[in-house]
């Protein structure tokens, strides 16, 4: 995994934004959402274009890089 998207839910809780509303409003699909929660595979640009015009922010105030080795 290289990306974390911690900061999303976060924002998301933040800004009182649930995760059913995000894929009701067809913003992200359930699988980009799963593939984001569980840190497996990778997400499309056009997904995180979608959710930072929703969210009025930057991609970095939702996911951050993680190099491997700190991972383990």
């Amino acid at each position: 995994m290289s990306f974390k998207y911690d900061k999303l839910f976060a924002l998301l809780k933040e800004r009182g934004i649930t995760t059913y509303k995000i894929r009701k409003d067809n913003i992200i699909s359930q699988a980009a959402l799963t593939k984001m929660k569980n840190g497996d595979g990778n997400i499309d640009t056009r997904t995180l274009e979608r959710l930072c015009s929703v969210l009025h922010c930057q991609p970095g105030d939702i996911m951050e890089y993680v190099e491997d080795s700190e991972e383990q």
